[in-house]
């Protein structure tokens, strides 16, 4: 019933209401003019001959988390192709350079139903996988009508989310009634879909758990080797608002214990690396580069911005040890499995919110380490960069609990070929 209302609702205040809205978008640069048509339901390319498994994420993280399970279906079916949606346009650069062979990306069309009637036609596809929990109507009730196979993965349903789906629980219960299966991305979130009203919920594990090492040019690689030559280093990775500066405070005091001493400084949001090194020279008299200016390593050198998109890689190889933002703010963290995969001694702050289960497995296999503050965490980098055992201990700790967590691709991948066999016959 609420679907219903909902489709008709939004048929109606699209010309009215949504158009504005995406015009103002579009303005802003948060569309993609040229492939606009995409969000209309009006795709260019032609459907690929066969069967179509068609994976979709709302942005980065998402779409990145997808790429295993990826590989594993076009390795095991070679007469498949793949079609990834996405929402942003962050998303769409980073999959046109990471998606192999035979698998394409295309934009979530806007949710009215006219849009995605005409999408979901135009594509046929075999089994739509949705990844985490963006539940749009409009969309959701189209593959639903066709028939698709619909199949919830990793999905995450907060504490916050959980407490206010509660009291929408005859939408939420529609919503779920979409999907064939659910799957958790922890136990905890899989007893949230069935108490929703999710059939078939489980948890198999968290699919992150399982991500391909992020890619490196070794160029590139060699250069930034070449100029920072001997030096120790560090990366402070993914960061938000703040918390640049809260560390910016104690990298002189830092740099006295440890002589010529490197940070790196990869952003979340890179064009804030302009932002960055104007406040950590102003405020702390610190010597900053910035790599969107292409501005070199010298000796003098003491932070390093790294406001890039695509370069994650190469400062994950080269830093030894990697403190993960996001989580000295209460923003809930960000991916600490990527360094821990590059066999980094990884740190985390106290916020790590949005990564509960995946912290909690990772500090019981000690391949994580927590610390409360700004100031624990200076601390614990000084403690590393003085102690070489303690630091190969735990890199080897980070490293042995990612790729031993990697195995929940497999049980993934059986849940999906299950509904695959069964379409073949």
């Amino acid at each position: 019933m609420f679907i219903g209302i909902y489709n008709n609702l939004v048929r109606f205040l699209y010309p009215v209401l949504i158009k504005r809205y995406i015009e103002k978008r579009k303005k802003m640069g948060k569309e993609d003019v040229k492939r606009f048509n995409e969000r209309v339901g009006r795709p260019t390319m032609k459907r690929p001959e066969g069967r179509l498994v068609w994976l979709h994420g709302a942005s980065v993280g998402e779409s990145i988390s997808m790429l295993p399970l990826i590989n594993k279906l076009l390795e095991i079916y070679p007469d498949i192709h793949v079609m990834v949606t996405t929402g942003t346009t962050t998303s769409a650069e980073v999959m046109a350079k990471r998606l192999p062979e035979r698998a394409f990306h295309q934009y979530l069309p806007i949710d009215n139903p006219v849009f995605t009637t005409r999408f979901v036609r135009h594509w046929q596809p075999t089994i739509a996988l949705w990844f985490e929990s963006e539940f749009w109507p409009a969309i959701l009730s189209t593959i639903k009508r066709k028939n698709i196979p619909l199949i919830l993965i990793n999905g995450r349903i907060s504490n916050k989310t959980f407490k206010r789906w509660q009291q929408f629980e005859y939408i939420i219960k529609e919503l779920l009634g979409c999907f064939n299966a659910c799957l958790g991305q922890s136990e905890e979130d899989a007893y949230r879909l069935r108490v929703l009203g999710a059939k078939d919920a489980m948890c198999l594990g968290n699919l992150k758990y399982a991500g391909l090492p992020i890619p490196v040019d070794e160029n590139k690689k060699k250069e930034i080797l070449s100029q920072i030559g001997t030096r120790p280093l560090w990366l402070v990775s993914s960061t938000h608002d703040d918390e640049e500066y809260k560390i910016g405070r104690f990298l002189k005091e830092l740099q006295e214990k440890h002589p010529h001493l490197l940070t790196l400084i990869a952003p979340r949001h890179p064009q804030r690396g302009a932002e960055i090194k104007k406040k950590l020279q102003e405020e702390y008299g610190l010597n900053v580069s910035l790599r969107s200016a292409d501005e070199k390593i010298g000796a003098q050198t003491d932070v390093y911005v790294a406001d890039t998109i695509g370069e994650m890689g190469i400062w994950y190889e080269i830093a030894p040890i990697v403190f993960v933002g996001g989580s000295l703010i209460p923003h809930g963290g960000q991916n600490f499995m990527e360094p821990s995969r590059c066999r980094d001694a990884v740190i985390v702050g106290p916020h790590m919110h949005n990564f509960t289960d995946a912290v909690s497995r990772a500090k019981k296999a000690d391949g994580l380490i927590q610390v409360n503050d700004v100031i624990d965490l200076i601390a614990m980098v000084d403690q590393l960069l003085s102690n070489k055992e303690l630091l190969e201990a735990k890199q080897s700790l980070a490293y042995n609990w990612a790729t031993g967590e990697a195995k929940v691709l497999d049980g993934i991948v059986e849940k999906i070929q299950g509904y695959m066999e069964n379409e073949d016959a």
